[in-house]
């Protein structure tokens, strides 16, 4: 997710981020909660996995449009982007749950690629305003490293695919929850955090 920047201040980003703390938590719970049904139900067919990746990513989009909704007019169009796959990818695999295995894992590598590079660029950005950006690059990395993998292994069969995904989206979830908490923290300390 990419975060505001409010006329060119990264004070405004850690601002927005920190009320808003909230909304990752809610993304991390939700790839969470994907990611353990994924890893507890590995032989789940193609229709399943199909339909819960729609759901995360359906509901992944709307609380990044959230974002958009909120953010500066100058900083929304990264976040429309975002918001604007999410909900593409999640209604796809909603209406079309019997794509093949290989054509769910390269739109769910586009979708993760696409989503680090994002938070990759907003962590850069948050680098000057406060310590411990690592989370939200580790986020990105994660999610890109995932979404290469998965372009360079999409034969790996159904049950492999799950594990992978289950495996990413629990710590992707888990970065994502402890990136909201440390923003919690944040909110209402005056000047640049440390």
């Amino acid at each position: 997710m990419i975060v505001p920047e409010g006329s060119g201040h990264l004070s405004t980003m850690l601002d927005f981020l920190s009320r808003n703390w909230w909304v990752l938590t809610v993304r991390g719970a939700a790839a969470v909660l994907f990611g353990l049904l994924a890893l507890f139900w590995p032989e789940m067919t193609a229709l399943v996995l199909a339909l819960l990746f729609g759901a995360y990513a359906l509901v992944d989009g709307v609380l990044a449009g959230v974002h958009a909704v909120q953010a500066d007019s100058g900083s929304r169009v990264p976040l429309v982007v975002e918001a604007v796959v999410g909900i593409l990818l999640g209604i796809a695999a909603l209406l079309w749950p019997v794509a093949t295995v290989v054509v769910l894992t390269v739109l769910i590598g586009a979708w993760a690629v696409i989503t680090g590079v994002v938070e990759i660029a907003a962590a850069v950005r948050l680098r000057k305003e406060i310590t411990g950006e690592w989370l939200y690059i580790l986020s990105g990395v994660l999610s890109v490293c995932f979404g290469l993998l998965l372009w360079f292994w999409p034969l790996g069969g159904a049950v492999a695919i799950a594990l992978i995904i289950g495996v990413y989206a629990v710590f992707f979830g888990i970065v994502l929850i402890f990136l909201s908490l440390r923003l919690r923290k944040l909110r209402g300390t005056p000047g640049p955090a440390a």
